[in-house]
């Protein structure tokens, strides 16, 4: 196999996988690497092989990328903060009484439609197998989190009558979440 032919199908597989900036990034390290190798003697059709050699199997490059993934990152920490806020939002929707509330009914089923995939969603970028799915995966989720962290901070402003602790501190998790998810999906779109 030509060297021409070699490197391109070892990038062709990684792009296949990962997004352009990462292949791009490892086309030119493993140029350099086949230029260093170039220089030590070897020829070109050697080099080029010595150099993905080096590299070594696309799969294990891709599996490394994919367990240092930031949507992977991000989901599992939004999956473990998940319990805590929903328990600060559950103690508080009890303690103000939230039935009485003049909330209809198929806002409240959406809503909970909406915490269902984005739970799902989740899951899916923090134990995926593949970048680019849960790369997506993990910024659609981000997107769904901040939804409805918003939601509910403008539906506390909207419908409770008087602010009571365990509101507050159901706010403040979710105004810390959403904090957090900001900085996360920026890592996210970008990583």
């Amino acid at each position: 196999m030509s060297q021409a032919s070699l490197i391109t199908d070892y990038l062709s597989v990684l792009s296949a996988q990962l997004p352009a900036p990462l292949v791009e990034e490892l086309a030119d390290g493993l140029d350099e690497t086949r230029q260093h190798y170039l220089t030590q003697g070897l020829t070109p059709d050697a080099a080029a092989g010595a150099a993905v050699a080096e590299f070594g199997e696309p799969q294990v490059i891709v599996a490394a990328f994919i367990r240092l993934s930031p949507a992977r990152h991000a989901a599992r920490r939004l999956l473990a903060a998940g319990p805590v806020v929903g328990g600060c939002w559950a103690a508080a929707l009890i303690t103000g009484r939230a039935w009485t509330w003049p909330v209809p009914a198929t806002v409240c089923l959406l809503f909970g439609v909406v915490l269902v995939t984005v739970i799902g969603l989740l899951t899916a970028a923090a134990f995926g197998r593949r970048y680019l799915s849960a790369r997506r995966a993990g910024a659609v989720a981000c997107a769904g989190i901040t939804v409805l962290d918003g939601v509910m901070l403008i539906a506390v402003v909207l419908a409770v009558p008087v602010l009571i602790w365990p509101v507050i501190l159901a706010a403040a998790a979710s105004a810390a979440r959403l904090t957090f998810t900001a900085r996360a999906l920026r890592a996210v779109l970008t990583g």
